[in-house]
């Protein structure tokens, strides 16, 4: 967009002042409030009054990581299933309804928890919620509508898993990073496992997780609390609460000993790559400032072409045709840390050593007190901009809650930002950037030896599958 000199002068100031005062401002002024209703469902709201819209989202917590042995697969089968029919709504109509009223909807599964999301006008919320609250107890099924959405989910995991080489690699670093926690689980689920699944498989895991006790309503938009209690108890509210819930109790990791890695031949990769995760802290596990100290780190390291990675193993070295890392921190036992390049005219080999190289320099001497600034304030920026998103509001708020964590928490996150020093950014990474914690994988485009062949969708794990 075109800015002339004094607009683009004031946009600066203006992006200046709210980098400026958000720190202070985050916990002061608190945007969105919390409640519970009687039955143990909790509601968090986030008015926002500029247009007639909302964002309604209905949060389980429960995901991949706590399906019961042999049945990988079943939330994210359950979440398709949930489209299906009640006592109220011939099958397939949910969707059908939402868009006749002028409303979009979708859902999507990950590690942790399960979620239901629609956009619609205001003066539609009453209904949207009676739907919703409607399909959370009285879900219908059939043999039939079962077994056509198992080849449903069956040919998305061909599509989006199985040929294609890195999501496959993807799968098999996961299953190798984690010795014993169900992270290690695909959420889609193994194939051989996702065939077997059956209307009894669904209707037990729904029975078991989806009830109000157990979920999280979250809406954002014009409204207000007050607005949101009133149908909230009208409608979720009439809903018992289920003292069957199961609670998480997920099996941990044992301490790792030694680092784990592996190689993945498929003529159809295209150039060779590596990649590597490392187990870390998340949000919920670390240590206070771990996280964001991670955050911060990975935003110097591996974030866009001023990072280090990209600056040494693209600009510098000229080894890679393109180099990225990243912190992932929203998951509820631990998070990861991944880095990414491709090889450019150099081998493997050669790659990789690049990539420690950047790695160990920023164990031993640590970031510089420009790249903490700069890391800092371009995140605390990426807040606030999210932040004027309705939607990605919901989403903060509804994630961040499925794990623990609290409206404070997530209001808070740039006070916390803001006191990571340089010395806690060292810390992070002489602490967590270890080998032993880690999986390395290599992608390469050749045959494989045994002819076998494999496949698998993209360069990073999905953090959630969502319904098509």
């Amino acid at each position: 967009m075109h800015m002339p000199g004094v607009s683009r002068s004031i946009f600066t100031l203006v992006v200046f002042l709210m980098l400026a005062l958000a720190p202070q401002t985050a916990s002061a002024a608190p945007r969105a409030s919390a409640f519970k209703l009687s039955n143990g469902m909790e509601v968090i709201v986030i008015p926002d009054h500029r247009a007639p819209v909302v964002t309604h989202m209905v949060w389980y917590k429960v995901g991949s990581a706590d399906e019961p042995k042999g049945t990988s697969g079943i939330a994210h089968f359950l979440e398709h299933l949930m489209f299906k029919s009640t006592d109220k709504i011939a099958v397939g109509d949910f969707s059908k309804i939402i868009s006749r009223l002028g409303g979009e909807d979708n859902a999507f599964t990950g590690q942790d928890l399960t979620a239901y999301h629609q956009r619609i006008a205001k003066d539609r919320l009453g209904t949207l919620m009676e739907m919703e609250a409607d399909r959370m107890v009285n879900l219908r099924l059939t043999d039939d509508e079962v077994a056509t959405e198992r080849q449903v989910i069956i040919e998305e995991r061909r599509s989006r898993i199985d040929n294609n080489p890195a999501a496959r690699l993807d799968e098999q670093m996961s299953a190798a990073l984690y010795l014993a926690h169900p992270y290690g689980i695909p959420v889609i689920g193994w194939a051989h496992e996702m065939a077997e699944l059956s209307r009894e498989d669904a209707l037990k895991f729904y029975k078991r997780y989806y009830a109000p006790n157990n979920a999280i309503l979250v809406v954002s938009g014009d409204v207000t609390p007050e607005e949101v209690k009133k149908l909230a108890e009208e409608t979720y509210g009439k809903i018992p609460a289920n003292p069957d819930v199961d609670t998480r109790n997920r099996p941990q990791d044992p301490p790792h000993a030694v680092p784990r890695r592996l190689a993945l031949k498929d003529p159809r990769a295209g150039n060779a790559s590596f990649h590597r995760y490392y187990m870390v802290p998340s949000y919920v596990t670390g240590k206070p400032g771990e996280a964001e100290a991670l955050e911060v780190l990975m935003k110097i390291v591996g974030d866009g072409a001023t990072s280090r990675l990209y600056r040494s193993l693209v600009v510098d070295k000229k080894v890679a045709a393109t180099a990225r890392g990243g912190y992932s921190g929203s998951s509820l036992d631990s998070g990861t840390i991944s880095l990414y390049a491709v090889a450019g005219n150099e081998d493997l080999k050669t790659v990789e050593d690049a990539v420690d190289a950047v790695l160990d320099d920023v164990r031993k001497n640590g970031v510089t007190e420009l790249e903490l600034q700069r890391a800092k304030k371009s995140l605390t920026a990426d807040f606030i901009y999210q932040s004027d998103n309705q939607a990605t509001l919901a989403r903060r708020y509804g994630w961040s809650a499925t794990i623990g964590r609290t409206v404070a928490d997530v209001e808070g996150w740039p006070d916390a930002l803001a006191k990571v020093t340089a010395d806690d950014v060292k810390k992070a990474a002489a602490t967590y950037l270890d080998a032993k914690n880690s999986v390395t994988g290599w992608l390469l485009p050749e045959a494989e030896d045994d002819g076998k062949g494999a496949g698998g969708s993209s360069t990073e794990q999905p953090a959630v599958h969502t319904r098509s």
